[in-house]
């Protein structure tokens, strides 16, 4: 990026400014956009947006980074703002927009997917221009925190419905069992959702696969989907939990855990009868 500013911003008025098509990442109206907004207006923009001439269009730009900076200036009422103007082609761009929000603090799932994506293809446009990079370089060049069996997980994300990424973003569905689901094509994973829905809960691991193994064998139906969901997690099971070091006093030295817990459960099981007894008595 440090190449791309090192010279002179200018002002550009917000109303010849354009979102870049189908960019990944979301703008929103949140506690965050609200502290921006408020930033902007007691100091301004410190830092430039990057914007590229639009083709065939006078004194019209697309915003390469600064989608967030751009939404919040409008909130605080500027008419222009600073930025600097690069004549990037398509697919430079896309590289410089993904680099460009991939390290911010907050960036959902479905975010990263889809601009793994954008980049990866970018890169493979470039390649086949320059003829040096092939798929497995590009993914390998796309991230510098993520490896790239990592990158290709997120990437599969990006075959799932619209309703289950969200759900995948609201933290609902582990990466894992996202990856599993996205194998399933529109009509199964629409099933699955009908089942999430139905029964109100997600799948596991080993149930996202199953529900992977029952697509490629041609058996999954909303019926299937919903047996699978309906099942007990283990994660699910309530449990009751002790600090051992609480519990060791009470008991004689060398008690092991399980002498500890089966002694707890008999006297409970003792003081329920006791209990039981006492209640039948007062019936009679």
């Amino acid at each position: 990026m440090e190449q791309l500013t090192n010279r002179e911003s200018v002002m550009l008025p917000i109303k010849k400014l354009h979102p870049f098509k189908d960019h990944p990442y979301m703008v929103r109206d949140d506690e965050e956009m609200a502290a921006l907004t408020e930033s902007i207006k007691e100091s301004g923009i410190l830092t430039p947006l990057i914007v590229r001439p639009v083709k065939n269009a006078e004194d019209e730009y697309e915003v390469v980074s600064g989608h967030r900076r751009l939404h919040a200036a409008q909130k605080a009422g500027l008419e222009t703002v600073p930025a600097f103007v690069f004549d990037l082609d398509k697919n430079a761009a896309t590289i410089v927009l993904v680099d460009s929000n991939l390290h911010r603090e907050h960036i959902l799932p479905s975010e990263k997917a889809f601009a793994y994506r954008m980049k990866l293809e970018a890169m493979k446009h470039q390649g086949k221009t320059s003829g040096q990079a092939g798929p497995k370089l590009t993914v390998e060049r796309i991230s510098e925190d993520d490896s790239a069996s990592q990158v290709k997980r997120y990437i599969r994300l990006t075959n799932l419905i619209p309703k289950l990424l969200l759900l995948v973003d609201d933290g609902r569905i582990a990466m894992s069992n996202a990856v599993a689901l996205s194998y399933l094509d529109a009509a199964a994973q629409r099933n699955v959702l009908d089942a999430i829905t139905a029964e109100d809960c997600t799948p596991s691991y080993s149930q996202a696969i199953r529900l992977r193994n029952a697509f490629d064998a041609g058996t999954l139906d909303k019926d299937f989907a919903r047996k699978i969901l309906r099942e007990e997690k283990a994660n699910q099971k309530e449990r009751v939990s002790f600090e051992a070091d609480a519990l060791r006093k009470f008991f004689p030295q060398g008690y092991s855990i399980a002498n500890i817990q089966s002694t707890i459960l008999k006297m409970l099981e003792e003081r329920y009868a006791r209990e039981q007894r006492s209640r039948d008595r007062d019936e009679r």
